[in-house]
């Protein structure tokens, strides 16, 4: 008993155990305490919840029907805070923990392993599972709870599921550096009329933002290829001089290192894409995992949305 009520009032700490002992001398040497505190104690929270909680038989005690109803419930509450507390003392000492991760290909080449790599230094013990998946995949590992936290671009609202983390992103064509339009301040589609292009595969939400604009334009472009592969997309772009669509995730290094060429384009009838870490709606999460979505907003900042 001792430490296990913590978490209870002086008189629940009383009825715990005198429920638990049998007698309220019993409990008062359990809590080291006087008896007439502990049943001064029993007599308040009878008092206060306008019920008997005791039967008193001789010179014992025998819990009443509300008795039994009531400690049942004490004792679920102190249970799921001695779960809470190990938990605790689990992250707090690193030694163990685990969240399982499910990720589109873009967030993981760059943003998911930094981001890893911090939360790895703060919480060393928690080992993280993952899985690289299509958008929708991601999705669904969430959903059916084979993934803890999905890190996905999505084009559209997503029910049933908590939006833990939330970033618009701008579409834009990627070109080889010595391209004459890489200089450009900003592109349509019209513009690349003629060029050899490489179209994200269709289920892909870049696909998705794009869709109205290809329906717009029509036979006016000349699609050499359909790559549901970000690496891929990169290396034709750099190597058959070919222009792909995609956001700056997971591109950042062959744009920082002058390998690509990112320009945004302004056609209206594009479709928002957002980068979105998500969580089943109504999932109670385990330490880590809470842990791991606190250090992403704490690195990532951001704005956290409701699914709607």
């Amino acid at each position: 008993m001792r430490g296990r009520g913590a978490i209870l009032s002086s008189g629940y700490r009383s009825f715990l155990a005198v429920a638990e002992a049998g007698s309220i001398r019993a409990a008062a040497r359990e809590l080291n305490i006087v008896s007439s505190a502990v049943n001064r104690q029993i007599l308040m929270l009878e008092e206060d919840l306008g019920i008997r909680l005791f039967d008193r038989v001789g010179r014992g005690l025998r819990l009443s029907e509300a008795g039994q109803l009531l400690l049942r419930q004490v004792r679920d509450t102190v249970d799921r805070h001695d779960d809470v507390v190990a938990e605790l003392d689990t992250l707090r000492g690193l030694k163990r923990g685990r969240v399982r991760l499910a990720t589109v290909e873009s967030i993981a080449a760059e943003r998911l392993p930094h981001l890893l790599a911090g939360f790895w230094r703060r919480y060393p013990g928690v080992e993280t599972g993952l899985v690289v998946a299509a958008a929708d995949e991601v999705l669904h590992l969430v959903e059916t709870n084979a993934a803890d936290l999905g890190f996905t671009f999505t084009t559209r609202p997503l029910p049933g599921m908590r939006i833990v983390h939330h970033e618009p992103h701008t579409l834009g064509a990627v070109l080889p550096p010595d391209h004459p339009l890489s200089g450009a301040a900003e592109l349509r589609l019209d513009d690349l009329a003629g060029e050899p292009l490489v179209l994200p595969a269709r289920g892909l939400s870049l696909r998705a933002a794009l869709e109205p604009a290809l329906a717009r334009v029509g036979r006016g472009v000349t699609i050499r290829a359909e790559s549901d592969s970000l690496r891929l997309t990169a290396a034709l772009v750099r190597t058959a001089a070919a222009i792909g669509f995609m956001t700056r995730v997971g591109i950042e290094r062959e744009l920082a290192g002058g390998e690509l060429a990112w320009v945004p384009l302004a056609d209206a009838d594009l479709l928002p894409d957002h980068l979105d870490v998500v969580a089943r709606e109504r999932a109670v999460p385990s330490l880590a995992v809470a842990a791991l979505a606190d250090f992403i907003e704490e690195s990532w900042g951001g704005t956290a949305v409701s699914a709607g």
